[in-house]
């Protein structure tokens, strides 16, 4: 297959590349500097000059805070920039995945939200990626929204590198224990993604590691983990607080568990729990 990627210097981004490129594909991994995805007429021309067969869409403003601020800058890029990548597949008849979050819920649940929920967002970063779904949805033929959740992978910032870092370096560290949803590993995400767009399943999917935690827990099973994989020894006290003592600009869902339902009924292995992908990423940590 040829298949275009979004994105592709994102922590999504360069695994989903890799995994691509090992399985055979033909990938055209594009960033900012090869396409702007805020320019209609350049996702025209670089999609219809490479004509992949599907296009995974990752690129996206992720910066939840700021875009409480800068809402412009928000829907600029995950409103109508998805709306031009939308445009541009549909001419040259690809599939497209819309990476999505589970931010476009109102994260006020108490069991696990499936794909026909009604969505509620309370964020503005939550607001413009609903927005982007709502465009791919009426504008692309073939399309595949995939929400997932606590994304963590070997490339770039993510909050498993933040605990490694500051567990070894804080005398105290305080992890929220009234947020519960489910971590996601990249390469575990990526290779559902690979499968998804060999079919015509097309829909709404919720993807992330299967089972669930709360922050602190996450933490705690980080650390237990890296002490035996890693054999790091941290010297931070690791305390449970509540989401009220770390103030944010953005509202953060106080329960984002999401229910594979499309998963399951479509006929694919469901993913992995995430204490085994979060192994598996200290151990490519390790290597």
């Amino acid at each position: 297959m040829k298949v275009l990627v979004t994105g592709a210097n994102g922590q999504l981004g360069q695994d989903l590349v890799l995994l691509l490129q090992k399985q055979g594909h033909e990938v055209l991994g594009c960033d900012r500097q090869e396409m702007d995805i805020t320019d209609l007429d350049q996702c025209i021309q670089v999609i219809a000059g490479f004509q992949p067969d599907a296009v995974i869409h990752c690129a996206a403003h992720t910066a939840v805070d700021a875009a409480e601020t800068d809402i412009d800058a928000a829907y600029l890029i995950n409103a109508a920039g998805s709306r031009n990548v939308a445009l541009a597949a549909e001419k040259t008849g690809a599939k497209l995945v819309y990476i999505s979050t589970d931010y476009v819920f109102d994260g006020k649940g108490t069991k696990p939200y499936h794909e026909y929920d009604n969505t509620d967002p309370q964020s503005i970063y939550g607001k413009s990626k609903r927005a982007g779904e709502i465009l791919v949805q009426s504008l692309s033929s073939k399309y595949f929204i995939v929400r997932t959740s606590w994304v963590y992978g070997k490339y770039g910032n993510n909050f498993v590198k933040t605990m490694l870092k500051l567990g070894q370096e804080k005398p105290l560290l305080q992890v929220v224990n009234d947020q519960k949803g489910s971590p996601t590993y990249t390469v575990d995400l990526a290779g559902f993604l690979l499968e998804l767009i060999q079919t015509e399943k097309y829909g709404v999917y919720h993807a992330s590691n299967s089972e669930s935690c709360t922050w602190y827990e996450f933490t705690q099973a980080i650390f237990a983990e890296a002490e035996d994989i890693l054999g790091l020894k941290f010297t931070a006290k690791l305390e449970p607080c509540g989401t009220d003592q770390f103030p944010r600009p953005a509202p953060r869902p106080g329960y984002s568990v999401m229910d594979h339902l499309s998963i399951r009924t479509n006929g694919f292995q469901d993913i992995r729990p995430w204490r085994e992908g979060l192994r598996d990423f200290l151990l490519e940590l390790k290597e």
